[in-house]
């Protein structure tokens, strides 16, 4: 069973929904107590970096999410989920993360962009991907849908496993063992991102 984190900071019908197009039950769950009893973990976000931080925080979901980590057990997070997963974040302010993999989130640096673009990021991009079990099924440069105004830095560079291009490269997507991360939004991106949902599935 697929449980998605309930912390008030994410479109969880939305994801829910994508998950029940492909015939899998999930249940949205805000007991942070029960996350073991779970086969796998969805981490979801829409938000401020702190203000997430600070909701898993005062529902005491921060140790557990952890403990669901080291446990070995399938765990992805999604776009603001995906950068919680590491170890700070500069958005409003420095905030520290999970710390399950190393490196910080910072917002796109328009001094680097190679011409003028908007920030946020939004609309469908492609992904250039490596190798993984994720992307089972999808050539290495597959369309997805972004909505973003920070991108995650990776220290590893072995934990990179997407890739994408908005006025500069950017890491979008990344796995360490078991823990997983996508940038772009799967439940808004027909599909390939139905396609991405169905891999974590079968992990």
């Amino acid at each position: 069973m697929i449980a998605i984190v309930d912390y008030n900071m994410g479109n969880l019908a939305s994801v829910q929904n994508a998950f029940a197009k492909l015939g899998k039950d999930t249940v949205v769950e805000s007991d942070p107590a029960k996350f073991k009893d779970y086969d796998k973990l969805i981490l979801p976000g829409v938000g401020a970096f702190g203000d997430a931080m600070e909701h898993l925080r005062e529902r005491n979901m921060i140790e557990p999410i952890k403990e669901f980590a080291a446990s070995g057990k399938p765990m992805l997070g999604i776009c603001l989920g995906m950068q919680l997963l590491f170890e700070s974040s500069e958005e409003f302010g420095a905030h520290e993360g999970l710390g399950l993999i190393k490196g910080k989130v910072t917002r796109f640096d328009e001094s680097k962009f190679e011409e003028k673009l908007k920030v946020p990021h939004m609309g469908w991009n492609r992904m250039f991907t490596k190798e993984h079990p994720l992307f089972n099924g999808l050539d290495d440069m597959h369309y997805l849908y972004f909505v973003h105004t920070y991108h995650v830095n990776c220290d590893d560079e072995n934990d990179i496993i997407g890739r994408t291009n908005y006025g500069y490269e950017f890491t979008s997507a990344v796995a360490h063992n078991n823990v997983m991360g996508i940038q772009p939004h799967p439940e808004k991106s027909h599909t390939n991102g139905l396609k991405i949902l169905e891999n974590f599935i079968s992990l």
